[in-house]
């Protein structure tokens, strides 16, 4: 890639460019690189817009459809930005018997976001999942790497706000 010639994106700046750019340039030539560098410019710039997607595949010489149909095959890359906090609310059948959905209504209601979807401050990102292996706990939300439990929606708010 021609060094300080990048394309524009809000959301990477000229030095995430020349990040990305070093490790594509260490990608290239390598048979089975393309993981690697995706991973590593998702952890750059959070997510994987198409412009970068087309920077990527320019640079390893392979076509965009081919860098999407990886980015979009593996789950652990993701195509649009994720919020500050990432929030996996569990429907499984305990939770959803104790009335989880009432807590994910509140923060739709809040926060103005649905399950899949990123707040527009990027603040929190709402993911909906089927079991977090945590049914004593249930209704159960994890916000991060914390695990709480007995959330309903009284305290559901409550939680979240304690997350900048």
């Amino acid at each position: 890639m021609k060094k300080g010639k990048y394309p524009h994106h809000p959301d990477i700046t000229d030095e995430m460019w020349k990040n990305i750019d070093a490790v594509i340039e260490e990608g290239k030539g390598k048979p089975g690189s393309l993981i690697s560098v995706l991973r590593r410019c998702q952890e750059q710039v959070g997510y994987l817009p198409s412009t970068l997607l087309d920077f990527i595949g320019k640079g390893l010489s392979i076509s965009t459809s081919e860098v999407f149909g990886v980015a979009t095959f593996y789950s652990f890359f993701s195509l649009t930005p994720k919020g500050r906090n990432r929030v996996k609310v569990c429907t499984g059948t305990a939770c959803y018997v104790k009335g989880i959905k009432d807590a994910l209504v509140r923060i739709g209601d809040k926060y103005g976001v649905k399950k899949g979807e990123t707040t527009d401050d990027r603040r929190f990102s709402l993911e909906e999942v089927r079991c977090l292996g945590a049914c004593g706990l249930a209704p159960v939300m994890v916000v991060n790497k914390d695990v709480h439990g007995s959330v309903g929606s009284d305290k559901v708010i409550d939680i979240l706000e304690k997350y900048e």
